[in-house]
């Protein structure tokens, strides 16, 4: 590959991935004076999970009910079964407000009732705490809220198309990234004082998924390669109602929830009986939290007690109508075209990977364990513990992302760029394996090979798990990453699908083996870990584990929850009780 064809950028802080995390990492970190390159694999800010969010924003704003930030907190400690990070628990909710009504001050446009931000309550909370835009736009618009001011930063320069391939590091820190431009199949290198992984989470591992095509675990896999630890790996959440049937077109598969919240949707299994009362939770209003009705229905499933297409029912026939149209019009029209009349019959719903509490390990600047490196978002684990509450990713989105650019931007402004000879030097071994190579026999099929990936991870590392299956995973892993070999297939060019599936694959490879093997060490069920060898929580489990690659080598680690040094006092304001931290 001749020189002339590398492009060589440099700036101060150096964002990847271009969702809610990754804009809100790039304007602080500008605000703070820095020079930023924003990139991402898609269109910047239209890509990544916070764009295809369609409910609400949990932050404990009190604009109707009184409420505190510590009340967040302790629903948010209670939803992660003792696992959470306590200082990233609390940034979460205590600066949550800040991102929130920052948020407000851009324009998001959040509802309102009275002259006050309307807040609604979600499953875990205890109290009405969400807020929204409307019930199936929230995320677009604060997508767009947050676009909109990258576009009117100077300081800020964006990169859409650009698939980051490798992390630069310079004795043992963080100096940039080397990465492919899909528009042109040329590589670029990035020069940066800082970086920030804001890639969001790995949920395309599994066949029934509500991620978008970016959401294989890019920047785990980077981290890892980089030299930073994961945590958490093994807690996927399964949301609990994805659209099964009937056949639904031009809407989210995790459409329901909103409709849950304002109307109170009944599930039922294949009998028509309700059952989350079986599995010891209240049947009453919508407080079920997404393990366990996750829990729920598929034991009903496994007791041959699920809905013809093998999920649950979902009913709104005991809602008027008028109800119906009045909390959801324009909705219930389009539904109609697809076949759907709400009064009449109920729908199907099953389990769909919705999002990962696992990730990179952080500390409460979202600083990594290789100097220079930051993350932000759904790419860092260790907040949600066991099981996110709902409502708390967007904000966990904006909030991390404002902390991750602020820090970033400190520590670029004492880094030194590598020189772009060196930057070339570190980028060589991905370089070369970029270059066209002879194809020893015939090309793998890789949109094959992801297909049975996704097969893999659903049916053995999904909602329940045990050790024969998830031996079976980690043995077929390595079966597919010796059928897609090394050399990268496909000739290079501008838009090619096949390489790009081939280094999607790779990175899918390694992260779910990630997954599989943090989920056979973890010898118990806990929030969306569930072991059918193991069943309940053990408190001898009341830990988290970390995964880092040594010399290409796994080394799995345990290490104590993380606590605050001064516990957290919870109010009783409101009729809270609080049930302590594990």
């Amino acid at each position: 590959m001749t020189a002339e064809n590398i492009v060589n950028r440099e700036t101060d802080v150096l964002v990847i991935g271009a969702g809610g995390a990754g804009m809100s990492a790039a304007l602080a970190a500008s605000q703070a004076g820095s020079r930023v390159i924003m990139t991402d694999r898609s269109l910047v800010g239209r890509g990544g999970a916070t764009i295809m969010a369609q409910m609400t924003v949990a932050v404990a704003l009190g604009e109707q009910t009184p409420d505190d930030w510590r009340n967040h907190y302790a629903d948010t400690l209670k939803a992660g079964r003792g696992l959470c990070s306590e200082p990233l628990a609390r940034l979460l909710c205590e600066s949550g407000i800040d991102a929130i009504r920052l948020m407000d001050s851009w324009g998001t446009g959040w509802a309102r009732s009275d002259g006050h931000l309307t807040q609604v309550q979600a499953p875990g909370h205890d109290r009405p705490r969400c807020v929204y835009v409307d019930y199936l736009n929230t995320g677009p618009a604060v997508a767009k809220t947050l676009r909109t001011q990258v576009a009117h930063d100077d300081n800020i320069e964006r990169y859409g198309d650009l698939l980051v391939l490798e992390l630069l590091v310079e004795q043992g820190r963080a100096c940039g990234a080397v990465a492919l431009n899909l528009t042109t199949g040329h590589p670029v290198i990035i020069r940066a004082g800082a970086v920030i992984v804001a890639t969001g989470g790995l949920t395309r591992l599994y066949r029934r998924n509500s991620a978008s095509l970016n959401m294989g675990g890019d920047g785990y896999a980077l981290a890892l390669r980089a030299g930073a630890r994961l945590i958490d790996m093994e807690f996927v959440q399964f949301f609990p109602i994805g659209h099964l049937a009937p056949r639904l077109v031009g809407f989210d598969p995790i459409m329901w929830d909103p409709f849950r919240y304002k109307l109170g949707g009944r599930l039922l299994n294949g009998l028509g009986e309700e059952f989350v009362e079986k599995y010891g939770h209240s049947n009453e209003g919508y407080t079920i939290t997404r393990d366990a009705a996750t829990y729920a229905i598929l034991k009903e499933v496994e007791a041959g007690r699920g809905s013809p297409a093998g999920g649950a029912y979902l009913s709104f026939q005991h809602v008027p109508e008028e109800t119906l149209r009045k909390a959801f019009g324009p909705i219930i029209d389009k539904l109609a075209a697809n076949g759907i009349d709400l009064t009449k019959s109920p729908i199907e719903v099953a389990p769909i990977a919705h999002y990962h509490m696992g990730g990179i390990r952080v500390e409460v600047d979202m600083s990594t364990d290789v100097p220079g490196l930051y993350a932000a978002g759904e790419a860092v684990g260790g907040a949600n513990g066991a099981n996110r509450l709902s409502g708390n990713a967007i904000t966990e989105a904006v909030s991390f992302g404002l902390q991750a650019g602020r820090s970033a931007s400190a520590h670029a402004a004492d880094a030194k760029a590598v020189e772009a000879r060196r930057a070339l030097e570190l980028a060589g071994p991905t370089l070369a394996r970029l270059e066209p190579a002879p194809q020893d026999g015939e090309s793998p099929n890789v949109a094959a090979l992801i297909a049975r990936l996704q097969a893999l991870m659903q049916d053995y590392v999904g909602p329940f798990r045990n050790e024969e299956g998830l031996q079976h995973a980690l043995g077929e892993l390595q079966v597919l990453k010796a059928e897609l070999g090394e050399v990268l297939p496909g000739d290079g060019g501008p838009q090619d699908p096949v390489r790009l599936d081939a280094l999607d694959l790779h990175n899918m490879l390694l992260v779910a083996e990630a997954v599989t093997r943090s989920a056979l060490a973890r010898r118990e069920s806990r929030g969306a870990h569930q072991r059918d060898d193991f069943p309940g929580m053990d408190d001898a489990w009341t830990l988290n584990q970390t995964l880092a690659l040594d010399k290409g080598q796994w080394r799995l680690d345990t290490e104590p929850v993380r606590r605050l040094e001064t516990p957290v006092e919870i109010p009783a304001a409101g009729g809270t009780e609080y049930e302590g931290q594990a």
